[in-house]
């Protein structure tokens, strides 16, 4: 069987997160899986709080079961560590890497390595799982045809980025058999508390300097330490960043670190920091795709024991079909009398709260959400959208134009007979407040209304000659609940090229809006 069949199912190493303390090192190094087997039976639902009863297995047992993978240990011992021949190493294993065993009391010195060690660790251990892999004949795979993917949480992605960014802590061999990246709820841009910005470079307890921008900046090879989250040396379109916005639910330190971390984040890292970005093919910059859960940190609500963390993750690793969602914006109409006194040249502010919700057909959870009630909507004044001075024409800056969602659609777990594919994604704006001149306007204004609330179907059929063409339809939920229509219009994607095309969107009462849905899919292999 050539590495071509067995694409895209390459061998998946998880790097776990941050421990604090000895204790906690120890514990991790007691698990053989290091918490990629956690599951979890508790769910919540909605922004209530409401708790349902869902039993996630977890991350490890849901690719064994649904994809045919494997672990490394056999008889008691890590196969890929075993220096016998007669145990070979099946291309769709899930390695651990288990780089805290040198901290640990039993299997190490106590002492925690630097940052840098554990980059350089994950170099030595992908070649040592593409020899392995190689070397057994059922995989007919060359060396230069293998591929992994990295699945990180927390400190883990980190890891994972230090070793792709810096030239001194990983070799081109391994660097360049790095197909994908996955983080789960990675500080990517730091750690920011309520009190203090930016960890301090002192603090040295549990090495949790190893968030400091300046730090981060030496190990990640980043010149600005004002912005760390660039990634550089790997296309940033294959880092997918999974966001975490459930607070509340994290329990380390007694809720002390929910606390100071605030609302807008998972308890510990802040919504703002846990993305990434850098050069694209031509240049330019652009933000790698991301996904928004209402989950924790870590704990019974965490973001890595979560189905829509699961989902995600399967879906950017196997999929094969990328969808975009950008909002363009061509005006948002003021109430009249607001209005008049921008017109008159009164300073005149508003901020709006852009909320988006995804589900993919045939599956309960939402893949990603950003919901103002759980402070992850996203979020734009007046003056973002549109600059300039009072009582002129104020164009709209589409640099400031809401990317709404990245969606991966595999078509192997189609729920329809005829093997398409389909979402729905909920868009709303909320009604802002306005002030003028420094004070409030409350007339005719209605605490959490919306300017705008559609809910949109997109559905990409197979057709073509190849397996990667497609013909994507979209329709209004209030047109035809469901699905597009008969009558939708039919956007081909065809010869392995991407399709654009835009959703006119308008509510032309007062305010109101007017813009473009711009959809934008893709191959993704």
């Amino acid at each position: 069987m050539s590495v071509k069949s067995l694409h895209p199912f390459h061998p998946i190493i998880y790097v776990r997160g941050f421990a604090a303390t000895q204790g906690a090192v120890d514990e991790a190094v007691a698990d053989p899986y290091m918490g990629f087997n956690i599951g979890s039976t508790k769910a919540r639902t909605a922004w209530t709080g409401e708790i349902k009863r869902f039993f996630f297995e977890s991350p490890l047992v849901r690719l064994m079961g649904d994809y045919g993978y494997s672990d490394v240990f056999e008889g008691g011992e890590d196969i890929l560590d075993s220096e016998r021949n007669d145990r070979p190493l099946p291309y769709r294993s899930v390695v651990i890497y288990r780089y805290y065993d040198e901290a640990s009391t039993d299997f190490g010195g106590g002492d925690t390595p630097p940052i840098e060690s554990f980059a350089r660790g994950l170099d030595r251990l992908i070649l040592r799982l593409r020899d392995k892999v190689c070397a057994n004949p059922k995989n007919d795979v060359a060396e230069e045809d293998f591929r992994v993917y990295l699945v990180a949480h927390s400190m883990g992605g980190l890891i994972c980025r230090a070793f792709l960014q810096n030239p001194e802590l990983g070799s081109p061999e391994a660097r360049g058999a790095v197909d994908k990246v996955f983080t789960y709820a990675t500080p990517h841009n730091g750690i920011d508390l309520r009190v203090v910005r930016n960890v301090p470079g002192w603090l040295s307890f549990g090495d949790i300097s190893n968030f400091n921008r300046e730090r981060m900046g030496k190990y990640l090879a980043l010149p600005d330490a004002g912005d760390v989250s660039v990634v550089r040396g790997f296309p940033p379109e294959r880092v997918f960043n999974l966001i975490g916005t459930d607070a509340r639910d994290y329990t380390e330190l007694r809720g002390l670190s929910a606390l100071a971390a605030g609302a807008g984040s998972d308890g510990l890292v802040r919504i703002a920091n846990a993305a990434t970005h850098g050069p694209g093919p031509d240049g330019r910059d652009i933000s790698s795709p991301r996904a928004f859960v209402h989950r924790s940190h870590s704990g019974h609500y965490g973001i890595v024991n979560s189905e829509e963390g699961y989902q995600n993750l399967s879906r950017f690793l196997f999929g094969t079909l990328r969808v975009d969602g950008i909002l363009d914006i061509d005006d948002i109409s003021l109430p009249s009398e607001v209005a008049e006194a921008l017109k008159a040249g009164k300073t005149v502010n508003a901020s709006y709260q852009f909320e988006v919700a995804v589900g993919i057909r045939g599956y309960q959870w939402q893949v990603t959400r950003r919901d103002a009630r759980e402070h992850s909507a996203i979020f734009r004044t007046y003056g973002d959208l549109f600059p300039g001075e009072p009582n002129t024409q104020r164009p709209p800056d589409r640099s400031w134009s809401p990317h709404l969602f990245s969606v991966f659609l595999d078509p192997e777990r189609s729920v329809s007979a005829s093997g398409s594919v389909s979402f729905a994604f909920d868009l709303n704006i909320l009604v802002p407040d306005y002030e003028v001149d420094g004070a409030l306007f409350m007339k005719h204004h209605y605490e959490g209304g919306y300017i705008l609330r559609r809910q949109i179907i997109v559905e990409a059929f197979p057709g073509g000659k190849g397996p990667m063409d497609w013909q994507i339809k979209y329709g209004f939920q209030e047109d035809n609940p469901g699905k597009p229509g008969e009558n939708a219009e039919i956007y081909p994607l065809t010869d392995g090229n991407g399709v654009a095309f835009d959703i006119d969107i308008a509510q032309r009462a007062r305010p109101g809006f007017t813009g473009r849905l711009r959809v934008e899919a893709r191959p993704w292999r």
